[in-house]
């Protein structure tokens, strides 16, 4: 599932001649694993003569805990709204001004100020999309817009589901279903939801990744999981369907930034501006299957995202949707503590 590109030998060798930091020419992405469309790649490198490097993470935190570290060698990297956010405030993202370049004016009106980034001055979009159920209908045929599908789920189901191991968005969804908020700091709701996470998971097979792959060949039959694998893993088997919660669901946007100790700065700033361009947005979007946040890129889009309805959300259920917000620290640290419980 997960792939990378290796910087070539030859760039390695030019480096090590030079005693540069750099070698020009190279770029060192970070990102979430089967999430970068190898056409985009290519196209970037042969576009701009830039050798780019592509490593997986799993998570956010995963993520985020490597950066802090050091010592890293990554120029990007792809966060979630909500750890943008954290990103910027621990000081681990350049102000790149992405706002200020070409291509800019392409990002749709509603991306442009969010509340992570005002005034897009550190990152530009990558993709959005949703959380929701994904259920095989050929094992379970009734109502999928509910969460009760893993917090509560009809015997059918029971030891058949899977979910994903994102905190931010597994909480959310959570805390919707007990009726409240993701960073609510309501510790009655908190509970609520910790409750109802502890007494749903020996009812669960995993809490995993894969699922594009591991639900079509039958390795499990729903999962609260994200919509653009969801529609991958229906286009392998077509009695796979993604419901929205009537509780509510999670909406995300994921954005691409340069991180502060980039050796590869111009570069980096380059691939921001190509990414924005709505033909490689559309690109991004045909391989992973989510949006992207770009003006035009629909015109390039596969006709089947058009309709698809895992990317448009149905009427009935466009108001349910939550974008998910930056949790103050201290919900984040309940989050963790709840969390923590939760994956032992």
């Amino acid at each position: 599932m997960m792939w990378k590109l290796s910087a070539g030998l030859a760039g390695a060798a030019l480096l090590a001649s030079a005693g540069m930091a750099q070698a020009a020419g190279e770029l060192n992405l970070y990102n979430w694993g089967n999430y970068t469309n190898p056409e985009l790649i290519k196209k970037f490198e042969e576009a701009h003569d830039i050798k780019i490097t592509v490593t997986d993470y799993d998570s956010n935190s995963t993520a985020l805990a490597k950066v802090k570290a050091g010592g890293h060698g990554f120029d990007m990297v792809v966060p979630s709204a909500n750890f943008v956010k954290i990103f910027i405030d621990e000081g681990l993202a350049m102000e790149s001004r992405p706002d200020q370049m070409p291509n800019f004016k392409n990002v749709a009106e509603q991306w442009r100020n969010p509340p992570w980034d005002p005034g897009r001055h550190y990152s530009v979009p990558w993709q959005w999309g949703t959380v929701g159920m994904v259920v095989d209908t050929s094992v379970y045929d009734g109502d999928i817009n509910t969460s009760a599908i893993v917090f509560d789920p009809p015997e059918s189901l029971v030891g058949k589901i899977n979910v994903a191991p994102e905190m931010g968005d597994i909480m959310g969804l959570a805390l919707m279903y007990v009726g409240s908020e993701p960073c609510t700091t309501d510790k009655d709701a908190l509970k609520k939801a910790r409750d109802a996470l502890m007494a749903a998971k020996p009812k669960w097979l995993s809490m995993d990744y894969g699922l594009v792959e591991k639900m079509p060949r039958g390795d499990f039959a729903a999962a609260a999981y994200w919509n653009g694998a969801a529609f991958r893993a229906r286009l392998a088997k077509d009695t796979i369907k993604f419901g929205y919660p009537k509780e509510g669901y999670p909406v995300w946007m994921d954005s691409v930034l340069i991180l502060k100790d980039a050796k590869n700065v111009e570069n980096a700033k380059t691939f921001m501006n190509f990414v924005m361009e709505p033909e490689n947005a559309a690109l991004i979007s045909a391989f992973a299957r989510y949006a992207n946040g770009i003006d035009g890129s629909e015109a390039f889009m596969p006709e089947d995202m058009k309709t698809a309805v895992e990317i448009q959300v149905p009427d009935a259920y466009k108001d349910k949707g939550v974008f998910l917000p930056a949790c103050p620290k201290e919900v984040n640290d309940i989050y963790t503590a709840i969390w923590t419980e939760l994956t032992k």
